[in-house]
């Protein structure tokens, strides 16, 4: 069974030898912007949280919020960390299916009616084995992201277990994030498929 929440990158065969070196410092208009994004969406969350405890059910209107921040972050996050060349758009769908404007695609299957209030009620306490896998699967990434960087300096593309390694840590990400925004009542897979 597919989880509800998928990632897939359309990586480039090449990337240009200069974009490791500055593709972090463009992407700073768009930390501005998720930063401010962040904050709204924590908001949001946790309204989000206190309706489903009530009510068992994710207003759709919140819903488009959060896949909106999750898509727009992480487009820009595997722009920064030069998976791809195509500058990531300021745009903020709500739809649940990525609308396939870009190389990275986040698409969900957002869970609305008939949730569980128990887990969510609880669900700082669930979210503990999958934040500590989380955790540990960032530090190896970032250690992967380093040794890419010299290696895309040097010639120019991905070494290909490097790039897989890297587009799992994303695939678990964004299961890790849609569970812990409630997006989903489906635990996420230790798995990096």
């Amino acid at each position: 069974m597919a989880y509800p929440a998928t990632f897939t990158l359309d990586a480039p065969p090449r990337i240009a030898n200069w974009r490791p070196l500055i593709q972090w410092i463009l992407v700073i208009p768009h930390q501005v912007v998720l930063f401010i994004f962040a904050i709204v969406v924590q908001v949001v969350w946790l309204m989000a949280w206190l309706v489903i405890v009530i009510t068992g059910k994710l207003p759709d209107g919140l819903r488009g919020i959060i896949v909106a921040y999750h898509r727009y972050n992480t487009r820009v996050i595997a722009y920064a960390g030069f998976l791809h060349s195509t500058y990531p758009p300021f745009s903020f769908s709500t739809s649940d299916v990525d609308p396939g404007d870009h190389p990275v695609a986040v698409s969900f299957e957002s869970a609305l009616e008939g949730r569980n209030r128990l887990t969510v009620l609880l669900r700082f306490i669930w979210v503990i084995p999958a934040m500590i896998f989380f955790y540990v699967l960032y530090i190896a990434a970032s250690v992967v992201w380093i040794i890419a960087f010299f290696a895309v300096v040097f010639t120019g593309r991905w070494p290909g277990g490097l790039l897989n390694f890297a587009t799992g840590a994303y695939r678990y990400g964004t299961r890790f994030e849609a569970y812990v925004t409630l997006l989903t009542d489906q635990y996420p897979p230790f798995s990096l498929d």
